[in-house]
């Protein structure tokens, strides 16, 4: 959870007794969501809503699967879960064995105008590419091609052993064309350069093309997470 932090960062956190709160910015529910830190009270769970109403914000909480106990009494509170997400990971090493096919998968930093307008179309706009300018150890952009054509696109980030792949996007029109595990491979080869053990990726669980896809690669689930949030 450090490294999800590290590589895709809130525009400022906030320590408030027993919760960190994220200002998100628009960039998603990943910067924006309240985490329990310590020990909690009741009434503790009012005081994060107050605040988070403060920052123009939804009361929106992420929980691992054995915060129980604040699961609970979000529920009671009228809270709904929402993009339970699967987190799964691979040893750097694993996914390096095989050459690129050429003008496939590449990195890039800053990203072309192309992944950007790739990353538009999939509705990751300006407030979550914002998320990636923040980043401030090393990055990078992966940028794909199947076809002859300009088709996928992602952001990957190192935290100390670990590098982290977000916002993976292939088009619709170019999926199950494979290149969506060359891109990882792109990835991996990008962290090994850069001496990290572990490669990393998040996914919603409903996303089944993207889960299958990770595991047809031989990575392995590693956890879970999930938010709840309180709509008006």
């Amino acid at each position: 959870m450090r490294a999800i932090s590290e590589t895709w960062p809130a525009a400022a956190t906030v320590a408030a007794g027993p919760w960190l709160l994220r200002e998100g910015r628009g960039g998603g529910k990943r910067v924006s969501a309240a985490t329990a830190v310590s020990d909690w009270r009741e009434e503790d769970i009012g005081a994060a809503e107050e605040a988070m109403r403060l920052m123009g914000q939804t009361p929106l909480f992420c929980l691992m699967p054995e915060e129980t106990r604040l699961d609970a009494y979000l529920a009671a509170r009228g809270y709904r879960v929402v993009d339970p997400v699967n987190l799964w990971i691979s040893p750097t090493f694993a996914l390096t064995e095989r050459p690129l096919p050429p003008v496939t998968a590449f990195t890039v930093w800053e990203p072309l105008a192309i992944m950007r307008e790739l990353w538009e179309d999939a509705g990751i706009g300006d407030a979550r590419q914002a998320v990636m300018a923040r980043v401030k150890g090393p990055k990078t952009g992966l940028f794909g091609r199947v076809s002859d054509a300009p088709a996928g696109t992602g952001f990957v980030a190192l935290s100390g052993d670990i590098a982290v792949v977000h916002a993976l996007e292939i088009a619709p029109e170019h999926r199950k064309k494979g290149l969506g595990g060359w891109m990882m491979r792109a990835a991996a080869m990008w962290a090994a350069g850069h001496r990290a053990d572990w490669l990393a990726v998040l996914c919603t669980e409903e996303n089944a093309g993207a889960n299958a896809l990770y595991e047809s690669l031989g990575m392995v689930l590693a956890g879970h997470y999930h938010y709840r949030v309180l709509e008006p």
